[in-house]
């Protein structure tokens, strides 16, 4: 056979490229981000970690209960506080500054929220 003697050589050099991205980065991951919470307020309309894994499907959930059906725009949370199910009127009156809380975790995350497509995007204080 011709070329037998570069054919391991290859392979080496061919298996080591592929798996460069994921020895590289062994043992670097990065760190988490930490969204700016409100000061003025100690607790969310659900579970921090539900927050976290599912607020875009609570956020559609509302929107079709507004807009599709019943329109009810009061909430009430597990300890029986009312809140106003609405992304501007609801989250923003907490979550005031967009880019240090919602605009951190999804850069970090690659996502670009459809959320100001229809909503105005709040003017930030400079």
């Amino acid at each position: 056979m011709y070329g037998k003697g570069r054919i391991i050589p290859a392979l080496l050099i061919f298996l080591g490229l592929m798996t460069f991205p994921l020895w590289y980065n062994a043992g670097f991951a990065h760190q988490a981000p930490k969204p700016e919470k409100p000061a003025e307020y100690k607790e969310c309309v659900r579970p921090t970690q539900e927050m976290r894994t599912s607020h875009m499907v609570m956020l559609n959930q509302w929107r079709d209960d507004i807009l599709r059906e019943d329109g009810a725009r009061k909430g009430v949370t597990a300890d029986g506080t009312e809140y106003v199910r609405s992304l501007q009127n609801g989250c923003m009156h907490c979550h005031a500054n967009k880019k240090k809380f919602c605009d951190t975790c999804h850069t970090y995350t690659a996502v670009k929220p459809y959320c100001w497509d229809c909503h105005l995007e709040p003017k930030e204080a400079m």
